[in-house]
C-alpha cells in the first residue's frame, strides 16, 4: 500500500475541469477571441415604473476607472480593474479574480430619456439609472379603403 498525499486545491481543479459546463464561469472571454478586453463584469437588469436599472458587479474597481457612455441607443460600461502589487511573502494557491480592461454594451429601448441617465458606485456595485420617457397610448386609427 502506498501513501498518497492529498492536495485539496488540485482535487477541486480536477472536479471543475471534469464538469466545465456545470461549473463554467463566464467572465473570461475565449482564448481565441481577438478582443482587447480581458473580462466582463456580471450585470443585473431590472425595471420599475419609472426607470430601468443596470447593476454591474465591480468589486475593487475605483469609480474613476469606470466610463459609462451612451451612443446611438447603446449604453456601454467600460473600464479597468488594476492588479495590486504581489506580496513577496504571500504564496497564492488559486487566483480567480480577473484583472484588466472590461466592457459591456446594452441596447436601450426607444422609450428612454438618454439625457437623464445617471450612474452611482457604492460598495463595489455600479448602478445605472435609465429613466423612461412618457409614452402616450396610441389610439387605433381606421383607414378607409378606396
Amino acid at each position: 500500500m502506498s501513501l498518497v498525499r492529498w492536495e485539496p486545491f488540485s482535487a477541486m481543479d480536477d472536479m471543475f475541469n471534469r464538469f466545465p459546463g456545470f461549473f463554467a464561469r463566464s467572465p473570461k472571454l475565449p482564448a481565441d477571441s481577438e478582443s482587447k478586453f480581458d473580462w466582463a463584469p456580471s450585470v443585473d437588469i431590472s425595471e420599475t415604473g419609472e426607470e430601468y436599472l443596470i447593476r454591474a458587479a465591480l468589486p475593487a474597481v475605483r469609480k474613476e476607472d469606470v466610463k459609462v457612455t451612451v451612443d446611438y441607443g447603446t449604453l456601454t460600461v467600460s473600464g479597468e480593474r488594476q492588479q495590486k502589487e504581489e506580496q513577496k511573502q504571500e504564496k497564492f494557491h488559486k487566483v480567480e479574480t480577473f484583472y484588466g480592461s472590461f466592457s459591456r454594451s446594452f441596447a436601450l429601448p426607444d422609450t428612454v430619456d438618454e439625457a437623464g441617465i445617471r450612474a452611482e458606485s457604492k460598495d463595489g456595485v455600479l448602478t445605472i439609472h435609465v429613466p423612461k420617457t412618457k409614452v402616450e397610448a396610441k389610439k387605433p386609427t381606421t383607414i378607409k379603403v378606396q
